[in-house]
């Protein structure tokens, strides 16, 4: 098949004073020389960002009119693909450290990312909320603080994930529910109780609910470890910028591992808890049941999207924990170590708290 479309990815841009490579400064449209301080303004699209129709790109001519060629480097420890825009001679994965090494980069083709949220704040920034974190953890060794971490492990990465946008009709056959309340009586005489005690009316409910789903998020990419963690794997979608490989330059960019037909089956299931959703509101009453969902999606389309993550690690006790921060909102997450003699001393200060309580209860 050919590739009359495809694209090659760019290397990063050199300074024109001093041929250092430029890198994209977080939280502006600058791509910087960290050198002689040149800047260079990274143009803002007068072109919104692409939907591309999924049905004819899910064909193999579809998927070969938006491919770009970039260098990979596979880490063969987790599994993970990362893309550099730099002429690095040697770096390390993002997510199990192990190294990888520029003489094993291999070519291949992506779907061009759409879209990319760019990094809001500095590497250093970083650095400074994950010693926040670690300085504000319950049950931590009181030397935990002293972890041997340093800002320039701390790794800017872009991790890939899919958008999904379609209109959404589904017929639904459920129940509606309807509270009401009856006077319960239990016992007798002195002990005689009465209470009220809520029951559900039920009622045959059918119809049908439509409308638009917008910007359904599914990762792209899964390792042996190294997970993003749920927990900061949330972004203000508003903030997408159309893509622009300047943004990447300085950062690692992760490719997709998962491909986009596996993605598209995820947006489905969540769309159809979505359909859920619409549904049980248009039965309304109190509660609802719905028995039957059918849902039909048309106008689909899509986007590979690029979204930012600071990735790192600290070693305690010769132990490695990962930590994970969003290089958009700074949430962070992360693995961490308890103080075993913290935890004890804990329960048996509550043990003879407790013990205090009863011997004093039991004098009176």
């Amino acid at each position: 098949m050919s590739l009359e479309n495809s694209q090659t990815s760019e290397r990063k841009k050199s300074c024109v004073n001093c041929g250092a490579a430029l890198t994209y400064e977080p939280g502006t449209d600058l791509i910087t020389c960290d050198y002689c301080g040149h800047k260079e303004v990274i143009e803002e699209s007068v072109l919104a960002f692409q939907e591309l129709e999924l049905n004819n790109y899910l064909q193999e001519m579809g998927a070969q009119s938006h491919s770009m060629e970039i260098s990979m480097l596979h880490c063969s420890n987790c599994g993970a693909n990362q893309h550099v825009e730099e002429s690095y001679k040697s770096l390390h994965c993002v997510y199990c450290t192990m190294p990888l090494i520029i003489e094993d980069a291999y070519q291949d083709d992506w779907i061009v990312p759409g879209a990319v949220v760019p990094f809001d704040f500095k590497q250093d920034q970083a650095y400074q909320i994950f010693k926040k974190w670690v300085a504000g953890l319950w049950w931590s060794p009181n030397n935990l603080q002293r972890a041997s971490l340093s800002p320039e492990n701390t790794k800017g990465l872009y991790v890939p994930y899919w958008t999904f946008d379609a209109a959404l009709d589904a017929q639904y056959e459920g129940q509606r529910g309807e509270y009401y309340y009856v006077t319960v009586t239990s016992g007798s005489g002195k002990n005689r109780r009465t209470r009220q005690e809520r029951r559900t009316r039920w009622y045959t409910a059918n119809g049908e609910v439509s409308g638009f789903v917008d910007d359904t998020l599914v990762k792209g990419s899964i390792q042996k470890g190294g997970q993003i963690p749920k927990q900061i794997a949330s972004w203000r979608l508003e903030d997408l910028k159309t893509f622009d490989t300047r943004f990447l330059a300085g950062y690692v960019t992760e490719k997709y591992t998962i491909p986009l037909k596996d993605g598209h089956l995820e947006a489905k299931e969540k769309a159809k808890s979505i359909a859920t959703a619409w549904a049980r509101q248009d039965i309304g009453g109190d509660t609802q049941r719905v028995h039957r969902l059918e849902i039909q999606l048309s106008d689909e389309t899509f986007k590979h999207i690029l979204l930012p993550v600071y990735i790192s690690s600290y070693t305690f006790n010769s132990k490695r924990y990962n930590f994970y921060v969003n290089g958009q909102t700074g949430k962070i997450h992360g693995t961490r170590p308890y103080s075993f003699w913290k935890i004890f001393l804990a329960i048996i200060t509550a043990f003879i708290v407790i013990a205090t309580i009863v011997y004093f209860a039991n004098l009176q």
